[in-house]
């Protein structure tokens, strides 16, 4: 087995950085494919990565510290992230081999090339969507395959790493990111585009990106509802309003749910809040267009089983609601405290920013987005801000955006450890109060989550 990737027939990749989300998505789909496939990681003998060696290490991926070990002449190509410093061993290594150096994405966009694939953009919801139509395809019996950024819970309960699948059709369904601006290097049979906010790039920068992929898909859809995407060059549009041609006639929102009405079928998720919604209803509009029924999809949509850390919801012993979620840009945050807000009236908020080069980026959007989404009652606790290694340059930190925010109805601060953090959710939680942990990249996010569910009574049940 081989893949041609930029001219190169490639019959042995070794992936650097093979523990990322995206990075580990590829690995495992080439791996299950036939090609021959290593990796090295920084997080090499970390416990919180464990599970994600384990399950690299059982597909047949081959593991090797991240020191040029894993880099030799039998290697075709060595596969980097944005993430990867030149620096880096493996690199050294291959160019010392004169062995080609390529990055994620264009492994990706020869795996677009080879299937029928459909790519998901946008600021927020990518995962989600990704994982809605993956299992809405599957329910509806056209076995696709997966390259995501994010684990679903129904592969992972198959004893899966959950980010990568590959199904026996050539329906082939992505999360294309526009963090690196990389997504215009795909071709895809169709392609969503869901909203437009200010995260990793300029907003006009980042429109651009998504023209060129409506324009290199061979059919598109977007968020009408999203006035930042209006005029795009798309073949039909979504959303709640009447510009819509694929339209939601009407919505009901419950605690723990949501539900949308399309043509006269009613789609019940058992995921709570607008931007859930309007998810749903992109993933709809995809799976109508690839042929699936309404029926089917009405019953695919009730047994959804969500992705990893995406409003994933504990009940304490206590009684105390704890949300563990992936929001990390302004929008992602407005999104998860609302639908918070609807389980509990006393929540506290622990967010933990990631890199110091986004902080800064959106640091006054931060500000204003805590200001205005959180209620007297409530209680914001930031994290240090998380470092993945690298050059970065430290100039910011999470006491800056308490102080943009100035005085605040609501108690905020900046704590230097988590220990503080848990000291502070003890100090508020109570019988029926909500606790909400954001934060996104950093794999000790989750043990963590526990380690609250813990230290407030352990787990009651599992809702979500």
């Amino acid at each position: 087995m081989n893949i041609l990737i930029n001219n190169i027939k490639c019959n042995s990749i070794h992936f650097t950085g093979i523990f990322g989300s995206g990075m580990s998505a590829i690995a495992q789909y080439l791996a299950q494919s036939g090609i021959a496939v290593s990796g090295s990681d920084r997080s090499n003998d970390a416990p919180d990565t464990l599970n994600v060696k384990n399950a690299l290490l059982s597909c047949g991926c081959a593991i090797f510290p991240q020191d040029g070990s894993g880099v030799g002449k039998g290697t075709d190509t060595v596969c980097v992230s944005t993430a990867i410093e030149e620096s880096n061993p493996d690199i050294a290594a291959a160019h010392g081999l004169g062995i080609p150096v390529l990055h994620r994405s264009d492994v990706l966009a020869a795996i677009v090339k080879e299937k029928k694939s459909v790519a998901v953009a946008g600021t927020s919801g990518k995962s989600t969507v990704t994982a809605m139509i993956f299992e809405l395809l599957t329910a509806c019996g056209m076995s696709p395959s997966l390259i995501s950024g994010a684990a679903l819970r129904s592969l992972e309960g198959k004893g899966m790493l959950g980010n990568a699948f590959r199904g026996e059709s050539d329906l082939l369904v992505i999360e294309a990111d526009e963090s690196d601006g990389t997504l215009v290097k795909y071709h895809p049979y169709a392609s969503v585009i869901l909203n437009l906010s200010k995260d990793h790039k300029p907003e006009d920068e980042v429109r651009l990106m998504f023209k060129q992929l409506a324009e290199q898909s061979e059919w598109s859809a977007a968020n009408a509802d999203d006035v930042k995407l209006a005029g795009l060059p798309v073949s039909t549009t979504f959303g709640f309003g009447t510009a819509a041609s694929f339209r939601a006639a009407s919505a009901k929102f419950e605690a723990l749910s949501s539900t949308i009405a399309v043509g006269g079928t009613e789609y019940k998720l058992p995921l709570p809040g607008e931007h859930n919604a309007a998810n749903l209803l992109a993933a709809l509009c995809v799976c109508k267009y690839l042929g699936c029924d309404n029926e089917r999809l009405a019953a695919a949509c009730a047994g959804y089983k969500g992705v990893d850390r995406r409003f994933t919801i504990h009940r304490t012993a206590s009684e105390v609601t704890v949300i563990d979620d992936f929001a990390h840009n302004p929008e992602k945050i407005r999104a998860a405290v609302s639908a918070a807000k609807n389980l509990s009236d006393n929540l506290t908020v622990v967010y933990q920013p990631h890199g110091f080069g986004p902080t800064r980026f959106l640091k006054n959007e931060y500000a204003e987005t805590f200001k205005n989404v959180l209620r007297p009652a409530d209680t914001l606790c930031l994290l240090p801000i998380y470092y993945a290694g690298g050059s970065a340059v430290k100039d910011i930190s999470s006491q800056d955006i308490i102080n943009l925010m100035g005085e605040t109805p609501f108690k905020a601060a900046a704590v230097n450890s988590r220990g503080e953090a848990i000291d502070i959710i003890k100090k508020h939680a109570r019988n029926g109060s909500g606790v909400l942990l954001m934060g996104a990249r950093d794999p000790s996010l989750s043990p963590f989550a526990k380690r609250i569910v813990d230290e407030l009574g352990g787990e009651q049940n599992q809702l979500l």
